[in-house]
């Protein structure tokens, strides 16, 4: 164990690792981020075939708008006023079977007149809605996610909420939507595997929409990405890309270091997981430090699914498509042997300029699926058969986005086709999820421990301690973590002081 000097080593370098990295220098920590892939990012990353780039991760950021709460956490780890933001007024359109169209507005009175023309029996529930949207919009929702009493100022802002907050958390998207009478609206509140996410995530989406705390980078993910790391590395954190950590080292009760795969070893008196989950406590850890809880977790708790994504070079600018546009199918699609998707959902990345030449749009498909281990074992041992079944959903997709863009066939240029096996190849995520745990009204809302029994000197951050992943999550799970060292060190956090105060400063905080 080192004694003169403190250092965190961090496993996984995409968003939760990389943030931790950046508190960790700031807050006087050696930091060593280890990513096993040859590009940080983790799943928040895009790539590029011929002159188009295929997103695969990020549909917008929460804390877009200036002044916000989640804008001044990013400020911590990142000079988030680099980026340039769009904010679509048509941000969803649901195409239905029969031809009928819902267009999905940011703007609360459009939304709600939307609503009402294609549902006027739902006069009430829509009104609700509608109000329900607009408190939302005026509350920190990821700042209830803190336990108390570390969160007591933001708790009890909440209160008059509180009764709102769990009428939808307690419901499914399918079960709230179930109260409309319109087909489109029960639709576009649940279907599939996302029919079972908590009403409260869905509800909340809308609010920072029409709060305008939620645009989209230009750039994508990498352009939220990249800026971190070069605060990182500005700090004088380390990145070591290419690193596969094959061993968590531990010293009777306390983690002290990593062991990799070509032999090295790396002291340190944190080790921060913000890897897989399920790789680090029954791989990486040899499963030693869990309990009946942990496994009852991993045994139990519902994960996103994983998916295949088909990407496309349009030829053609599409600008009277939304970004997000879901068709109704009138028969369903065959994915794979396990299967069947009744709706598919495009994104048009024509407000993106850098992801396609001028008079171009780059286009992806994400079609969600549990059968991993299909595609698993079709890339292993039938190379073949899987490039023939990339294709054939390729083709599928490509059919039905004629529905939206006839005559799109012929101006298709580049074709591009990741699978689960993919996502598991890249980033080594369990069973290909998307997005970890899944946040359903039994999951709740609140993170999940970031301490596994019996291991002292170890934290865990992003995805696998906080359902419904996404970008905010690895953010907070690290700021967390980093925070629980500091306490357990003696080191003075002041971001709480920070945040409270204004927007926090972009300056290196007691670094060494």
């Amino acid at each position: 164990m080192r004694t003169q000097s403190r250092k965190i080593v961090i496993v996984g370098g995409g968003i939760a690792g990389l943030c931790a990295g950046v508190y960790g220098r700031r807050c006087g920590y050696e930091v060593v981020v280890v990513e096993s892939h040859n590009a940080p990012g983790g799943l928040a990353t895009s790539w590029q075939r011929g002159d188009y780039t295929f997103e695969n991760c990020l549909h917008w950021l929460l804390g877009s708008s200036q002044g916000s709460p989640m804008h001044a956490r990013w400020r911590e780890v990142f000079d988030i006023d680099r980026l340039s933001f769009v904010y679509p007024e048509e941000f969803v359109r649901l195409a239905g079977a029969d031809g009928s169209v819902l267009r999905v507005y940011s703007c609360v009175e459009r939304l709600q007149a939307e609503f009402l023309a294609k549902s006027p029996r739902d006069a009430r529930a829509i009104g609700r809605l509608m109000r329900d949207i607009r408190a939302l919009s005026r509350l920190d929702l990821l700042g209830q996610t803190a336990p108390w009493p570390r969160n007591w100022l933001a708790l009890l802002k909440a209160l008059p909420w509180m009764p709102m907050l769990y009428r939808y958390l307690r419901l499914s998207s399918a079960q709230y939507g179930a109260r409309f009478q319109s087909p489109l609206l029960r639709q576009f509140f649940g279907e599939g595997d996302m029919a079972e996410l908590s009403a409260l995530a869905l509800v909340a989406s809308l609010a920072w929409r029409s709060s305008g705390d939620a645009g989209y980078p230009i750039g994508g993910s990498r352009a939220v990405i990249a800026p971190i790391v070069e605060r990182l590395l500005g700090l004088g954190g380390q990145l070591r890309l290419g690193a596969k950590v094959e061993q968590i080292l531990v010293e009777g009760d306390a983690a002290t270091g990593v062991r990799l795969s070509d032999g090295t070893s790396l002291e340190a008196d944190w080790v921060v997981s913000a890897a897989d989950g399920h790789s680090t406590i029954y791989r990486l850890l040899g499963g030693q430090f869990r309990d009946a809880r942990t496994d009852a977790l991993y045994a139990h708790h519902k994960t996103f699914p994983s998916y295949v994504q088909v990407g496309l070079g349009v030829a053609r600018d599409l600008v009277d498509l939304p970004g997000f546009v879901s068709c109704v199918l009138p028969h369903p699609l065959t994915v794979d042997p396990g299967t069947q998707l009744r709706q598919v959902a495009f994104r048009v990345f024509n407000y993106d300029p850098s992801f396609a030449p001028a008079g171009k749009t780059a286009v992806t498909c994400l079609l969600p699926t549990r059968e991993f281990g299909y595609w698993l074992r079709l890339a292993q041992e039938h190379p073949a058969g899987y490039h023939e079944e990339k294709e054939r959903v390729a083709q599928a997709a490509v059919t039905i986005l004629e529905r939206l863009a006839p005559g799109i066939s012929n101006a298709i240029e580049v074709t591009d086709v990741a699978t689960p096996a993919t996502v598991i190849r890249h980033t080594g995520n369990w069973k290909g999820s998307m997005e970890g745990w899944l946040l359903t009204p039994q999951s709740g809302f609140r993170p999940l421990r970031q301490t596994l029994p019996g291991l002292r000197r170890f934290l865990m951050a992003g995805q696998w301690v906080m359902p419904g992943g996404g970008l905010p999550s690895g953010l907070m799970t690290a700021r967390a973590a980093i925070r629980a060292a500091c306490r357990e060190d003696g080191l003075p956090w002041e971001f709480d002081r920070q945040l409270q105060g204004g927007a926090a400063r972009l300056g290196p905080h007691a670094v060494s």
